[in-house]
């Protein structure tokens, strides 16, 4: 087949787990024989290997997008127009969240490719967006919303999205798999690098609560900060976080890391920028325990990585993150209800705060029981979450779809 890939995020340009997800998948996939790939996406890259084609859409044409109201939303649907103009044909186009909705389905109408999307999130199920794009977060609605409409399959990133998407696009079930997200088990294992964990300020001599995760509402970033002061005394809290969602809450965020400094005896070591992988591996490595506090996470790859790395996790009970860690087993999962069914906050934020302490301080108060959870942990990523399986079961997946498209003319 002839395999286009859609997305926003590749290599070097990854800030989420959508990112990771498309780097990781498309490796597998080229490694599968039989098949072309080529992957469009935002940015100046050009790669050619073999039976992989990687094209940035930056580097083909200009962005003028001074002067133009919503200047953000203006230059997604530009490089959209740049990929629909550089997909010349396609026996599948698969899209990577919203930013290659519009693409995708033109690609769809003009090629014949059957259109398959990952749901990496849902837009209705983060109204948070609105802080960061402004009414653009309707257009950015409108567009996934119409390529759900006009998708011919749909991979869910875990049940719960399964469930999301029926809801919200009453997608008929025959046209959705779930299949997992993964990792890279031999690239993410157990590396504690006493060097990387000075050089970022983390006393060797004291156990230290990881967090790593974007600066945005809905990894629960403020939540855990609200935890802190709750969490035993001496125990340093380290937050990789960097690439805030918008100015105001990079600032919000300084804010609040000085205020709990200033309340709690637990050094809070705050590390603003993305860390890089090999350095994050040793962070996760050397944590005696890692928290997830997200309200909300369609799958939560961090929480596998935190796994593979034999780090017991603490997380909260929302989304796809059931699916991944095992209460009492390979972590803790922390009970999450929202404030309502269109609002993702917690019904009650202190409690959440204080339970996500509690768990962790249960944790660390039994050293037995957390070197047992990270040995089974990393067992659990190894006998489940593969990216050779996963991509197996794509390939699986768009040979059920091409069989059922019809012949274009």
């Amino acid at each position: 087949m002839k395999i286009l890939i859609l997305t926003n995020e590749y290599p070097p340009n990854v800030y989420g787990g959508a990112g990771v997800h498309v780097d990781y998948l498309v490796r597998e996939l080229a490694a599968t024989a039989g098949h072309d790939i080529r992957v469009l996406c935002f940015g100046d890259q050009h790669l050619r290997q073999a039976n992989l084609e990687v094209q940035g859409v930056d580097r083909v044409m200009n962005l003028p997008t001074d002067g133009f109201a919503h200047p953000a939303l203006v230059k997604t649907l530009l490089r959209e127009i740049a990929m629909t103009g550089s997909a010349d044909e396609a026996d599948i186009v698969h899209c990577h969240t919203w930013y290659t909705h519009l693409a995708g389905c033109l690609v769809k109408q003009l090629t014949g490719a059957g259109l398959v999307l990952t749901t990496h999130s849902l837009e209705p199920h983060r109204p948070w967006k609105f802080e960061q794009l402004g009414t653009s977060y309707h257009a950015s609605s409108w567009m996934e919303k119409t390529a759900y409409e006009n998708a011919d399959g749909v991979i869910a990133v875990s049940g719960s999205m399964r469930e999301d998407v029926q809801t919200l696009y009453r997608v008929p079930p025959g046209r959705i798999r779930v299949i997992h997200n993964g990792i890279d088990i031999n690239e993410y294992r157990k590396r504690v690098d006493r060097g990387t964990l000075i050089r970022y300020g983390i006393d060797i001599s004291r156990p230290f609560i990881l967090f790593v995760g974007r600066i945005t509402r809905q990894k629960g970033i403020f939540h855990l900060l609200n935890a802190v002061p709750h969490i035993r005394e001496s125990v340093q809290v380290v937050l990789c976080a960097g690439a805030a969602d918008t100015r105001g809450l990079e600032e919000e965020m300084s804010a609040r890391v000085e205020q709990v400094r200033l309340r709690s005896k637990n050094p809070v070591i705050w590390i603003p920028q993305v860390v890089p992988k090999p350095d994050i591996i040793h962070l996760y490595s050397a944590a005696a325990v890692f928290v997830c506090p997200s309200i909300y996470e369609p799958f939560g790859i961090i929480n596998l990585e935190a796994m593979a790395c034999g780090t017991p996790v603490v997380a909260s009970a929302t989304g796809g993150i059931p699916e991944i860690v095992v209460d009492g087993e390979t972590g803790v999962l922390v009970p999450y209800r929202r404030a309502s069914a269109e609002d993702s906050e917690p019904a009650d934020p202190d409690q959440f705060a204080r339970d996500l302490a509690a768990a962790a301080d249960d944790l660390l108060s039994s050293p037995g029981k957390m070197a047992s959870m990270g040995e089974k942990g990393r067992q659990r990523v190894e006998q489940h979450f593969s990216w050779r399986n996963i991509a197996l079961q794509t390939i699986n997946f768009y040979r059920e779809i091409r069989q059922n498209q019809p012949t274009h003319s």
